[in-house]
């Protein structure tokens, strides 16, 4: 492939990643006065990695992590958010997503494309010590954001303390010993407060 055809699709992926901006997640931002996009909730978490690299294994691959979460959302652009608690939702997510997959990875030059779609099944599946690492900062993120609203998504959806602990029963297990020790006290203080019910 010559540079220039290169470069042509390499911008036709950057331009298309620019609609991921206008996929609005179902959590409110920390100050509740909307809800934020998928571009905002990507970013937050490559910061995170940054922030928390220091709770996770000493040889892990932080370049790969912060490929990982920012790259993980695109297929949204055509598969759309799906709320973690509908259930009916949830059901063909993973086909909605693989579709999108191919197609938006696709538009890349062939190494780039196998790389990232590559890292979005690595993601998916959770197992290698990257994955993981990406895995907690996605399922921390917004429950940090839903306890700092006063649990409005939480409220809104009716959603339990036991949902939000079988969702993220993974990244209790998985995960370092502070961020799980962190996560269950704030659910606990979450319940005491009133944000779930118990």
């Amino acid at each position: 492939m010559e540079k220039q055809e290169r470069l042509e699709k390499q911008i036709k992926f950057i331009l298309e990643l620019d609609k991921i901006k206008s996929i609005i997640r179902q959590t409110y931002l920390a100050n509740a006065i909307r809800k934020e996009n998928d571009a905002e909730h990507s970013w937050h978490l490559a910061i995170m990695a940054i922030i928390l690299e220091e709770y996770f294994d000493k040889d892990i691959n932080l370049l790969k992590v912060i490929k990982m979460v920012l790259m993980h959302d695109v297929v949204e652009i055509d598969a759309g958010d799906t709320f973690c608690y509908d259930t009916k939702a949830n059901q063909d997510k993973m086909i909605r997503e693989k579709k999108a997959a191919e197609r938006i990875y696709n538009i890349l030059p062939e190494d780039q494309a196998q790389e990232y779609k590559s890292l979005w099944y690595e993601f998916e599946e959770g197992q290698t010590k990257e994955a993981i690492f990406a895995n907690v900062l996605d399922r921390l993120q917004p429950i940090m954001l839903n306890f700092e609203t006063n649990g409005a998504l939480w409220i809104e959806n009716n959603i339990s303390q036991q949902q939000v602990l079988n969702r993220n029963e993974k990244t209790l297990i998985n995960g370092p010993k502070e961020i799980s020790n962190y996560l269950i006290t704030l659910l606990n203080k979450a319940v005491e407060l009133g944000y779930l019910k118990k």
